[in-house]
């Protein structure tokens, strides 16, 4: 009974909390200096349809590096913490799936494998990107390894995946820095027409990249963790 009054009184304590930051909430009408020489001056600097795409890979590039090397070490701690020694195997009762589900995953997974190349391929003219792309393309996996339990993945194809993917978006960065005016920026390639596939420079390479990456990593992870549970 104590207890359960405490969290109460808890709860009261963070709604009089938020309460007070609802009430005194007013929405910005305005944009800032920075977030409106985006708007004015991105379509023009960037050639990008996407504001969002230009932002986050040529004047946040810095940022978006960082975004990429936490997930990288978020996914090398997975993979350290759920290694198993070689010639060690789990006791793994791997259940049966439906027929249902097998030939769904075999019609589904490769149109989730496209959908995803596509939205990295266009994240500069619509919305999406690497991080959205290389995301839908690791559900795909958790499709498959649903429906076939007993699948084995190449761990070398993913980690080869993602080490030319990282190093080659590091070198588009460098690239940036050294011809251009400065990491990541987009203007290494020609603009092109705007809005078109071949328009916004070097951003389309940047996000395949980025795409390919995020997908390999989140595949690794979901890959270790099937590997390493008891029961599929």
């Amino acid at each position: 009974m104590v207890k359960n009054s405490l969290i109460f009184i808890v709860l009261i304590g963070f709604a009089v909390l938020l309460a007070d930051l609802f009430v005194g909430f007013n929405g910005n009408t305005d944009l800032n200096t920075l977030a409106n020489h985006y708007a004015v001056s991105g379509p023009e600097e960037v050639g990008s349809a996407n504001l969002v795409t230009a932002v986050v890979v040529t004047y946040r590039g810095l940022d978006t590096l960082g975004e990429v090397t936490i997930l990288f070490l978020a996914a090398a701690i997975v993979s350290f913490l759920l290694k198993v020694e070689a010639g060690a195997s789990l006791n793994r009762k791997l259940r049966s799936t439906s027929e249902i589900l097998d030939t769904a995953s075999r019609i589904l997974v490769p149109v989730i494998f496209l959908f995803g190349i596509y939205v990295f391929i266009n994240g500069h003219l619509s919305p999406g990107g690497g991080f959205q792309g290389g995301a839908i393309i690791a559900s795909g996996l958790v499709l498959m390894l649903l429906a076939q339990p007993a699948k084995e993945v190449g761990h070398k194809l993913i980690t080869l995946v993602e080490s030319i993917s990282g190093i080659s978006f590091v070198l588009i960065g460098v690239a940036g820095v050294l011809f251009a005016a400065g990491f990541l920026d987009n203007k290494l390639l020609s603009l092109g027409k705007f809005g078109t596939i071949f328009s916004a420079g070097v951003i389309p390479i940047i996000y395949i990249f980025v795409g390919l990456k995020v997908g390999a990593e989140l595949s690794g992870i979901i890959t270790n963790l099937h590997e390493n549970q008891n029961e599929a």
